[in-house]
């Protein structure tokens, strides 16, 4: 039994380390390809990719970019954090769906306190549905080729449509919450250069006040995920299409 456990705790460890990109200039970017689904299947490689501010990547970074096969570009950032270090590449398509500012001043007041962590991803999709089917429709009428869908670190909006888009394709919940949990390490040295030390200590207080885990939130907004039942059906088949082999 032990020898089993490990061998199957390596080969999940082996995955994750060949969904990370090297990317030169980020941080926090994974292929969503390889996860397993609840009828046995795993996503494809080369479908979807989550990262962080892609405005950092160096030119060798949008190179890997382009040679990873990406042709969409989803920015899930607010116009206010758009800062085009280096011009976007005239072979990628760039669309913009501004997660928090669709979510409005209203949601803000009520849920604000939630941000940074995935208690936030219920109130937003029960609230927020228009902003979800925008960014669904962008991944599913995204041109042939590789999506990649980024915000600032790629962690908390990059991460509520990362769990969207997973859950869509069907992927196991704990394959979806243990694909959340990898931004955590990826980022301290971010928090390190923007001098946020409390960063993760922060998120943990707020997290342990409501007498739960990220990992336990996330579990549970996946068991109550309704997204389906109100997005367009034709969208949910396209995003369903090209995350599957």
């Amino acid at each position: 039994m032990t020898g089993t456990a490990g061998t199957a705790v390596s080969t999940t460890a082996a995955r994750h380390e060949q969904r990370q990109l090297d990317w030169d200039g980020c941080l926090n970017v994974r292929d969503l390809g390889g996860l397993p689904t609840r009828d046995g299947r795993r996503t494809r490689t080369g479908a979807v990719v989550r990262a962080d501010n892609l405005d950092r990547l160096t030119a060798e970074g949008q190179n890997s970019l382009l040679a990873h096969g990406v042709r969409t570009v989803v920015d899930l950032r607010d116009a206010v954090e758009y800062r085009p270090l280096l011009p976007t590449p005239d072979a990628v398509d760039l669309v913009r769906v501004p997660l928090d500012a669709l979510a409005g001043s209203a949601w803000w007041a009520r849920f604000g306190a939630l941000d940074g962590t995935p208690l936030s991803f219920r109130p937003y999709l029960d609230h927020c549905r228009d902003a979800v089917a925008e960014l669904v429709h962008a991944v599913a009428r995204a041109r042939d080729g590789a999506v990649v869908v980024h915000c600032g670190a790629g962690r908390d909006r990059t991460g509520l449509a990362a769990l969207v888009l997973l859950a869509l394709a069907g992927v196991e919940p704990a394959a979806i919450a243990e694909d959340y949990l990898l931004s955590a390490a990826n980022l301290r040295p971010l928090w390190t250069i923007l001098d946020r030390p409390e960063e993760e200590a922060g998120i943990a207080r707020v997290l342990a006040a409501a007498g739960t885990t990220a990992e336990q939130a996330l579990h549970q907004v996946l068991a109550e995920f309704d997204a389906p039942d109100w997005l367009p059906a034709d969208d949910v088949a396209a995003v369903r299409a090209r995350l599957l082999a």
